[in-house]
Formats: structure tokens, C-alpha cells, sequence
């Protein structure tokens, strides 16, 4: 399996959309793992841990290419966006507290 998530992160990293799908297929279950452990500790999770992971791999397909060395590395990259999703979630949350979308008149 090493060989293989080795082919498939040269894959991915250029740009080789069904190398990386094949690789999210393979780390899922690490990867939930990791989402539950950023997770923890929050009391209302913005995102559960299956939507935490899937929001994760859009962003990677947004990205293009994933340019990443090793297994730990790809992990590291994973282990910041859902950070980086948390909080976009959690200042849309509070942008929407603040009247995020509402329309404004003047009054005179």
C-alpha cells in the first residue's frame, strides 16, 4: 500500500483528479479520524465529522493540484484546511448573527 499512496500523491500532485480521488478512497478512515480529533473538545460543531472530511476534498478539487511530498505531509495539508473550514463556517455563523444578508434602508 505504501508504493501505491506514493504513486497516487505524485498523482494527484499532478493534477490527476481520479489519482486523488482513489487517495481520499484509501485515507478515508484516517481522514475522519482526523476530522473527529480537530473536532473535539468543540461543544457545537459547525460541521460533522463526514461533512468536515467531504468539504475538505472539495477544496482539494478546487485547488487543482495538491502539492504534497509524503503520506505525513498530506495529512498536515488536510489537518489545515478543515481548520481553515471551521473557521469560514464559524465567521459565516457570525456574520449571519450580525445581520449577514440582510437588506438595509435608510431612514430619513
Amino acid at each position: 500500500m505504501a508504493g501505491e499512496l506514493t504513486l497516487l500523491l505524485q498523482a494527484a500532485s499532478d493534477g490527476d483528479e481520479p489519482a486523488l480521488n482513489r487517495l481520499v478512497a484509501l485515507l478515508y478512515v484516517d481522514l475522519r479520524r482526523l476530522a473527529r480529533r480537530i473536532q473535539s473538545g468543540r461543544h457545537n460543531p459547525t460541521l460533522d465529522t463526514t461533512g468536515l472530511v467531504h468539504e475538505c476534498y472539495l477544496r482539494f478539487l478546487d485547488s487543482g493540484q495538491l502539492a504534497v511530498n509524503d503520506r505525513a505531509h498530506f495529512f498536515n495539508l488536510a489537518a489545515r484546511v478543515m481548520r481553515q473550514l471551521l473557521c469560514d463556517y464559524a465567521r459565516e455563523r457570525l456574520a449571519a448573527k450580525r445581520g449577514g444578508g440582510a437588506i438595509r434602508v435608510e431612514l430619513h
